[in-house]
């Protein structure tokens, strides 16, 4: 997908909402844990009720991966269902990859040409040849890894590597990557504070934000800070959505979820000067 389609339906639907379907059976309603393929029978039952309200789906992989052949088939089944249904939805594979060149070739063939989805998370911990083959594929988009929301994150990302922070300099040098006009970044919702630096190094690219909502990030400072003159944000929300509910009506409550969170996104558009 080419960013301007993205662009497009951000304006078009004033939302920068990204859909986070992890789907885990333990959670999902019990009325389809009879059926055939309960992951996708849900995701497909979510994707129908909020499509109007998003504009990218974010599978994490390992709730696909954790079941087997079967999560894989029902991993196959929601992207083909939005590729075919909703081209003009982003798709991301949040598969969090990067290994030696040859392997990341093929973890690229995999997600972004044999599942065909739009993107994939990379891990960029072993440089430059493990993320080059994902930004060989045309028209595809790599999301690297940048400033994440977890705890953790302070163990390395935020170390001083000589006069600046480790992830202020995976930033930099991975502009300096071949086809890095194809990168995009994951930047935490509560690491907002830091989106202001980050924008000096990467100001055009688009951030992957997660963690509004339930890990308690605000919206309103990642905008503050992150925003962009084409807005550059897809703010993910993931439980906070998909499990609004756990009864029959869980499609309902998540288009409730939805649109209350695209109702916010709206408003600070406007603010911003990106009506539609």
């Amino acid at each position: 997908m080419q960013l301007d389609t993205l662009i497009s339906e951000i304006r078009k639907k004033q939302s920068f909402l990204c859909i986070g379907l992890d789907v885990d059976l333990a959670k999902v309603p019990t009325h389809l844990l009879d059926r055939d393929d309960p992951i996708f029978e849900f995701n497909k039952a979510i994707i129908d009720a909020t499509n109007h309200l998003a504009v990218a789906y974010k599978p994490n992989t390992a709730f696909y991966e954790a079941y087997g052949l079967k999560g894989w088939k029902s991993l196959a089944k929601t992207v083909n269902y939005l590729n075919e249904n909703h081209p003009e939805i982003f798709t991301i594979a949040d598969a969090k990859r990067g290994d030696i060149g040859n392997t990341s070739a093929m973890y690229a063939n995999a997600f972004l040409k044999e599942l065909n989805f739009d993107s994939i998370t990379v891990a960029p911990y072993m440089g430059k040849d493990s993320v080059e083959p994902f930004l060989a594929v045309e028209n595809k988009h790599t999301i690297l890894l940048g400033l994440t929301s977890n705890e953790g994150a302070y163990d390395f990302q935020t170390k001083m590597l000589g006069d600046k922070e480790l992830y202020k300099q995976v930033l930099k040098t991975s502009l300096s990557w071949e086809h890095s006009e194809r990168l995009m970044y994951v930047v935490g919702a509560t690491k907002a504070e830091y989106l202001a630096e980050i924008r000096n190094i990467i100001p055009d690219s688009f951030l992957l934000v997660p963690g509004v909502g339930a890990q308690g990030g605000s919206l309103e400072e990642v905008c503050k800070y992150g925003m962009n003159d084409t807005v550059g944000l897809l703010v993910n929300s993931s439980r906070g959505i998909i499990y609004a509910s756990q009864g029959i009506d869980y499609a309902e409550a998540a288009a409730r979820a939805a649109k209350k969170l695209q109702n916010e996104m709206q408003r600070i558009l406007s603010r911003h000067g990106h009506k539609n």
